[in-house]
Order: structure tokens, then C-alpha cells, then sequence
């Protein structure tokens, strides 16, 4: 086996851990390691992670999800119906975008959704009682 094959074999490892760890889609790793450590274009990086995620996308999570009665059916298979007609239309739209803006809009979303979640986990300062009211 070559080194580009156990470096592939890593990222995919890396990005399945995060997945069942967080939840998180495995193209929000895949793609940046894919883009700066094997040399992918955008557009190749993107397509590849959509290949890898099709067959087992979290398949070996949601089992063990679904045994701690963790999922919602309905609300995943909606959801999923509504991510494969979103997923065709974006990627007609994505392959029409030149290379390197398409990265700037890849990494302007991280950004976004790094600070959202950044925000919404620091400590919220205590709210004051209300102070005695004197009559």
C-alpha cells in the first residue's frame, strides 16, 4: 500500500470518528484535508467527499443511534428527501462556479457556522435577581 493510500485511508477514519463523535458531516472535514494535504482541486475535493459519504453516510453511527432510540424517523427521512433534492440543484449550481471562488464560499460558510456555534456555547452571564422594591 502506498503512502497516498494510507493517507486517504487516515482522512476517511478521521472524518467517520468525527461524524459519530459530533454529528458533523464528514465533507466539513473531508474536503479542507483533501484540498491542502492531497493538492485536490475544489471541484475534485467536493465530488470526492460527496462519493465517499454516499454509501456509508453515518450508517455505522445511526445504528448505534438508533439502538439508544436517538433518531427521529420522520423527521430524518423528510429531511433526507429535502437533502437529495437540494444536493442535485447545488451541485448544477456548484460546477458552474469557478475553482477558487467556490473554495472562498466552502470556507465562508465554515467561518459562519464556526462563529454561530462559537456564540452559542459561551457562558451566559447569570441574570441579577430582581433588587427589593421598598414602598
Amino acid at each position: 500500500m502506498s503512502l497516498g493510500h494510507i493517507e486517504v485511508i487516515a482522512l476517511g477514519l478521521a472524518a467517520g470518528v468525527l461524524v459519530g463523535l459530533m454529528g458533523i458531516g464528514g465533507g466539513i472535514v473531508l474536503v479542507p484535508l483533501l484540498v491542502y494535504l492531497l493538492h485536490m482541486d475544489q471541484h475534485m475535493a467536493q465530488g470526492t467527499s460527496i462519493m465517499v459519504l454516499l454509501p456509508p453516510t453515518g450508517v455505522g453511527a445511526l445504528y448505534l443511534y438508533w439502538k439508544q432510540r436517538h433518531v427521529d424517523l420522520q423527521a430524518g427521512l423528510v429531511c433526507a428527501a429535502g437533502f437529495l433534492l437540494g444536493g442535485f440543484f447545488g451541485g448544477r449550481w456548484a460546477i458552474h462556479i469557478n475553482s477558487k471562488n467556490l473554495q472562498g464560499l466552502f470556507g465562508c460558510f465554515l467561518m459562519i457556522a464556526a462563529l454561530l456555534l462559537w456564540r452559542k456555547a459561551k457562558p451566559r452571564q447569570p441574570s441579577k435577581p430582581p433588587g427589593k422594591v421598598h414602598v
